[in-house]
């Protein structure tokens, strides 16, 4: 492992190399950082640029820009309750309600040092037991795969507790949207009324964007908040900039840091699963396990920390099986291999044993990234910050304007646009009927991947339901869903029964 580690940091720590490191971070948290770029589409901009580059150090550049682009995400979801990219969505929970509170400069401390232990954990977990990792991966069939992400839908019963039915009504309205588009196994249009924007399915960032900023600036224009301008690092003060948190601090969120790191890596192991469901995920079980959990969504450091700590080792878990066994786990790590063929790079099992400078360089740039990005991420939100300052009546509309551009950006298509638009009317009005639009944001996530994968085990399984869901790791997952699903309805009876 240390041969690994030196080897890893002889390759990244070339003068040469370390630069186009330093470039790929700043890339990439420039990229994660703008609304309607995700960490796959910033892996694919950057692409070009490591065309003119040795194997190796694209590989490493290409890890950098990834990194740091899921980084990037968590700035503007804590600042402007705009996530950079889809996997930061669970960032803004907690995330703005600090930056609303004159916290911004903590809030953004917090989510930089998460994101660099969570990419750290899982660059060593990389380097540890990478083949290990990848031979339990492969245990995941479709079956598996319906349990994990059924397990991210269990979290709505948790997601407002308070508001039980109108929460499970959200995320069941976010399934329904799922639905919308190509049938993922018979190639079928489903529910498009003609409308080709639709075959492609309801695009889930320009909903995001809709349903988290467009909404936010409607309730501040209809209801202004009143800022204390005397605060010094609060919104609408020039001085905010990013506090990092003690080493106190940090130990007090310790075991959210540990679940998050580790859930992060799994997750992110699995074909399909990626940094999003890790996050979503990751915040689920905080609410479950938390001794903070009644205060998660009001605006705390664990919420932030268990989103972006899930977040940033998802994307040390999807290397996984592309360097063991040359299987993409997810978006930005097929890209990456599509980059590696292109240089005529033979990827699979073999690779790491033949070519250990591969598995060493994507270690070493991870391990450096995920150092470098605290200061560029700490420069950049400092630009992002002074935003701020800027009265919420210029401020609001330049938001919507950046949403715009954002939705837009995705396919150049007009339509996302009006789908932002209509996210964010909607949006508003679950916020004034007492509805979670973070509800049905999950439920849209985790909807098609819900069903693509049912229906995959369902057809391997001869419609066999019992074969299905008697599978060990299947029965083990379902049944924490169902724990998770059905305790906080059962939870009010057992405490009168105590009483009693």
């Amino acid at each position: 492992m240390f041969d690994l580690l030196i080897n890893g940091l002889q390759i990244v720590l070339a003068p040469s190399t370390f630069l186009l490191l330093f470039a790929g971070t700043f890339i990439g948290v420039i990229f994660g950082a703008m609304p309607g770029v995700s960490a796959s589409m910033a892996v694919a901009l950057a692409l070009p640029f490591a065309y003119a580059m040795k194997p190796v150090i694209a590989i490493a550049f290409l890890v950098s820009v990834y990194c740091a682009s899921i980084t990037g995400g968590g700035i503007t979801a804590i600042l402007f309750k705009i996530p950079g990219t889809p996997s930061s969505a669970p960032t803004t929970f907690d995330g703005y309600p600090m930056a609303q509170r004159g916290e911004a400069g903590k809030a953004l401390g917090y989510s930089l040092v998460a994101s660099a232990i969570g990419g750290m954990v899982a660059a060593f977990a990389m380097a540890l037991i990478s083949p290990q990792l990848a031979a339990v991966a492969l245990k995941f069939g479709p079956s598996e795969l319906f349990a994990v992400s059924f397990l991210g839908l269990s979290v709505l019963s948790c997601l407002d507790s308070g508001n039980l039915i109108k929460t499970l009504i959200s995320g069941l309205l976010g399934l329904a949207l799922a639905t919308v588009g190509m049938d993922p196994m018979l190639g079928i249009a489903r529910f498009t009324w003609g409308n080709s924007t639709l075959l492609s399915g309801i695009e889930m960032i320009p909903v995001m964007i809709g349903l988290f900023a467009v909404t936010e600036v409607l309730k501040q224009t209809s209801k202004p908040k009143k800022i204390d301008a005397k605060a010094e690092t609060g919104p609408g003060s020039s001085k905010t900039k990013t506090v990092l948190p003690s080493f106190k601090d940090i130990w007090e969120t310790k075991s959210t840091m540990a679940r998050s790191s580790i859930l992060g890596t799994v997750v992110g192991i699995l074909p399909g699963a990626g940094a999003t469901i890790a996050s979503f995920l990751s915040y689920a079980i905080e609410k479950k396990v938390s001794k903070k959990a009644h205060l998660l969504g009001t605006g705390i450091p664990d919420g932030i920390v268990a989103a972006e700590a899930a977040n940033n080792a998802a994307t040390g878990g999807s290397m996984v099986p592309l360097l063991s066994l040359g299987i993409p786990g997810g978006n930005a790590a097929a890209i990456m291999m599509t980059a590696l063929v292109i240089k005529g790079v033979q990827v699979g099992p073999l690779l790491v044993k033949t070519q250990p400078d591969y598995l060493s360089s994507v270690f070493g740039s991870m391990f450096i990234t995920n150092i470098v990005m605290v200061i560029v991420a700490m420069m950049i939100a400092k630009v992002f910050a002074k935003i701020l300052a800027v009265p919420y009546s210029i401020l609001g509309p330049v938001i919507v304007m950046l949403a715009a551009i954002g939705a837009y950006a995705l396919n150049n298509n007009t339509g996302d646009v009006m789908l932002m638009a209509g996210a964010g009317i909607i949006g508003y009005m679950f916020v004034k009927l007492g509805y979670n639009s973070a509800a049905l944001v999950l439920g849209l996530v985790l909807g098609q991947m819900c069903e693509s994968n049912f229906r995959r085990a369902y057809t391997l399984a001869n419609g066999d339901m019992v074969s299905i869901f008697t599978k060990p790791i299947t029965a083990i997952i379902m049944i924490s869903c169902v724990t998770m699903l059905v305790y906080p309805m059962i939870k009010p009876f057992i405490k009168k029964e105590k009483k009693a």
